[in-house]
């Protein structure tokens, strides 16, 4: 089989301790996942059905990395999450299997073009310009889920210019990685590739050219990125 024109690069991710590294095929968010964070964003953290949006693949990028502040925004911020990378596909997965079907584990940003989200919002459009754009998922090396402590609790954190600005822990998830990969599941089949960012705790707020984020989650890894000049 040939293309009309070369396809394009697969994106993928490094692996922590491997030359290998993971190949992407969809990255899932789920919105809101943390109490103190909805009530940040002026909405009720009663525990609702979750619900996810979607950034491209090719959005995520290697850490530690430098990325240039987005077009189209005044007002770009961080988001901190634990990453969760699938590696065996399924649908209407039980709770209880669903560690069978996760690969690894990480952290990652989910930048966010806040006042193109809020635009979005207003109008009740879609939100894929404040959060699918380019460079919008920074993520650490995929660490093996073998060599991971704990993705039910751990200290997840994120500084600018080494001033912390989130401190939460993973136990404060409204939905567990458990119950929300489980729900996921039963809206489409999982494949291997498939990445989650699982939410953000309370603390985001905006970035500006020359910042230097960095952040972690407890036993899993840390990352950095720097903000470059605007496109």
């Amino acid at each position: 089989m040939s293309y009309v024109f070369d396809a394009p690069p697969q994106p993928s991710l490094a692996v922590a301790g491997s030359a290998d590294r993971f190949p992407i095929r969809r990255i899932f968010c789920v919105g809101r996942n943390y109490e103190a964070h909805a009530r940040e964003m002026g909405k009720d953290p009663t525990r609702e059905a979750p619900f996810f949006f979607t950034k491209p693949a090719d959005a995520a990028r290697d850490t530690p990395c430098t990325i240039p502040y987005p077009k189209l925004t005044e007002n770009l911020h961080y988001e901190i999450e634990l990453i969760i990378a699938i590696g065996k596909g399924g649908s209407d997965i039980p709770e209880d299997k669903v560690m069978d079907h996760v690969w690894g584990a990480s952290v990652g940003i989910d930048l966010t073009r806040r006042d193109l989200q809020t635009e979005a919002k207003t109008a009740g459009r879609p939100w894929d310009w404040g959060k699918a754009f380019d460079n919008s998922a920074p993520i650490a090396p995929i660490v093996a889920i073998a060599d991971v402590p704990s993705v039910e609790a751990g200290r997840i954190w994120l500084a600018v210019n080494d001033e912390v600005r989130q401190d939460a822990d993973l136990a404060d998830l409204i939905w567990s990685v458990k119950e929300h990969v489980s729900i996921l599941s039963r809206a489409m089949a999982l494949s291997p590739g498939d990445i989650i960012m699982t939410g953000t705790p309370a603390g985001v707020g905006a970035i500006v050219p020359g910042d230097v984020i960095t952040g972690g989650v407890e036993g899993i890894g840390e990352l950095e990125v720097k903000i470059g000049p605007r496109e």
